[in-house]
Formats: C-alpha cells, structure tokens, sequence
C-alpha cells in the first residue's frame, strides 16, 4: 500500500510578523542568498504578492521574477519588501 502525501507549503505557516521575522532570521543566519530569496519569496506568497509589490513599489512581475529561484532581487526591491512586512534590517558583528 503506497503511502499518500501532500505538499508542504512554508508559506501556510507564517502568519504573524514574528513567526515571519523568525523564519528570514533563519535563512540569513544559513547566509546563502538563494536561501534567503527563497524564504522571502515564501513570506511574498503567505502575505499577497500582489499588495506587496504595490507597497515595495515594483511590478508584481517584477517581484515574481526577483523572488525566483533563477532572481537576484535588488537592494532597493529586498528593502522595500521587508518595509512592507513591517520588518528591518540589523547588522551585528560576526563573533
């Protein structure tokens, strides 16, 4: 007898801005940047993409594109969508 399964979506479980600031924590603490596009693409999708790119002040195309697997978002994009989360950014000294 097979086994079913269904898909895992990240983005069904991040619902507040702290489970949201947790889990971009974590893919920048990894420090891979594929990584953190990735998790900001997932946190993009739980929240709606459309009102996010509206309020970061890109296309949703644009967004969509900057948030794949193959994207590269640009500083002024990263900023912007993390300001529209209601988040920041910090910088600390590597120990």
């Amino acid at each position: 007898m097979a086994i079913e399964t269904t898909r895992w979506e990240g983005a069904d479980f991040l619902d507040t801005p702290e489970e949201i600031a947790a889990y971009l924590e974590a893919a920048f603490e990894d420090g891979d940047p594929k990584l953190i596009t990735h998790a900001l693409g997932n946190v993009a999708r739980a929240k709606g993409i459309n009102q996010l790119a509206r309020d970061a002040g890109v296309t949703r195309a644009g967004l969509y594109k900057a948030l794949s697997a193959d994207g590269d978002p640009r500083l002024t994009t990263f900023l912007g969508v993390l300001r529209s989360l209601g988040l920041t950014v910090s910088v600390h000294a590597a120990q």
